[in-house]
């Protein structure tokens, strides 16, 4: 079992910048692939960002790369999404979660712990 609560969320103006964290417990934190995810009102959950146990792959959702920046601490135990030039379409809930099969995916069901979430809203 891992658990997972994500931090940093919060209102901000377009263009500017939030970092989120997500702090981990439980079982071995390096041996899981960490993403997050996102949801905005009315809109399915998906996919914005993923890391590699090492920290040394990573994968992007075309409408973040550039944008966000994923990395992780893992004698710290958390995972941090770095977001710039934020955007009012960028406004929603956002998740991180642990992946079951040790591999980078961009698949929802491929992850098996998840956060309660953290709000991020973007003002234009």
């Amino acid at each position: 079992q891992v658990q997972l609560v994500e931090s940093g969320g919060g209102l901000v103006q377009a263009g500017g910048s939030l970092r989120l964290s997500c702090a981990a417990s439980g079982r071995t934190f390096s041996n899981y692939v960490l993403g997050w995810f996102r949801q905005a009102p009315g809109k399915e959950r998906e996919f914005v960002a993923a890391i590699s146990w090492s920290g040394g792959g990573t994968d992007y959702a075309n409408s973040v790369k550039g944008r966000f920046t994923i990395s992780r601490d893992n004698a710290k135990n958390t995972v941090y999404l770095e977001m710039n030039s934020l955007k009012p379409e960028d406004t929603a809930v956002y998740y991180c979660a642990a992946d079951r099969w040790g591999r980078i995916t961009q698949k929802i069901s491929d992850y098996l712990y998840w956060g309660q979430g953290t709000q991020v809203t973007v003002s234009s």
